[in-house]
């Protein structure tokens, strides 16, 4: 009699949804895959950003084959690996399987992906509005985690999105409250920097909050920092940052 094959996928608990969400949401470059007329998987580097509950987001243009392709075909995959020292294989990185779908500009969905995407890639507002460039909102069906050698999970989208309540609670006041704490707070976000993520001190700025985190950039750098909790709304926003500065300032003391 054969052996029976060893399931390798492990089962995912709450560090491991962390981590997910964390390359998820930190990423800034992708390489996408997408299905050519020929039926041959094609892949291309793309910039990516998160809309406010987690859905990967990508700027591309409609000159490129793989426009071409998520046009004719909208099923696609995503290859996020932020790689490190070493050996590359020995570092998380996760593939998630999508569904392409062209993001309408003059919407209210079309305007928060755009000013998001461009707060993570603000080079891209260069051509961002050009005619023949569109965002799309990479829908996701499914995932595989690989966290390093012999760690490899199967997240499902529930694990890899934020809350749809919270995010909807969020989605109406995350832009007031970046600009809010650029203007008002940018000591705390550097103390979130420097305190809590061991970053380089500079003038770090806020450039996008969701439920489960804060993204911040000082140049071409950027950070992330996660929440002890999902945020449900501008209350718990508000207390949630006020402990965290908190922390920082006690570390920083």
């Amino acid at each position: 009699m054969a052996k029976a094959t060893k399931d390798v996928i492990q089962p995912m608990d709450e560090a491991v949804r962390a981590e997910a969400k964390g390359l998820l949401r930190e990423a800034r470059s992708a390489a996408l895959a997408t299905l050519g007329p020929d039926g041959h998987p094609s892949a291309s580097l793309v910039g990516v950003a998160t809309d406010i509950q987690g859905t990967p987001v990508i700027l591309i243009s409609g000159l490129a084959a793989h426009t071409g392709n998520l046009a004719a075909d909208p099923r696609a995959s995503l290859l996020i690996s932020p790689g490190g020292k070493g050996d590359p294989l020995a570092h998380a990185r996760i593939t998630l399987k999508v569904r392409a779908r062209k993001i309408e500009r003059e919407s209210e969905e079309g305007a928060r992906i755009r000013r998001r995407y461009l707060a993570r890639q603000p080079k891209s507002a260069l051509y961002a509005d050009f005619p023949d460039f569109s965002f799309f909102a990479l829908d996701i069906a499914g995932g595989s985690l690989n966290g390093g050698f012999a760690r490899a999970f199967a997240p499902t989208p529930a694990d890899l999105m934020s809350d749809p309540a919270h995010a909807a609670a969020l989605a109406e006041v995350e832009a007031g409250a970046v600009v809010h704490m650029n203007e008002d707070h940018a000591d705390a976000i550097g103390l979130y920097a420097t305190g809590l993520l061991g970053a380089k001190p500079g003038e770090w700025r806020a450039i996008g909050l969701d439920p489960d985190g804060l993204d911040m950039a000082l140049g071409s750098a950027t950070l992330r920092l996660p929440f002890p909790a999902s945020v449900d709304g501008p209350g718990t926003l508000r207390r949630i940052l006020a402990e965290l500065a908190a922390q920082a300032r006690a570390k920083a003391a």
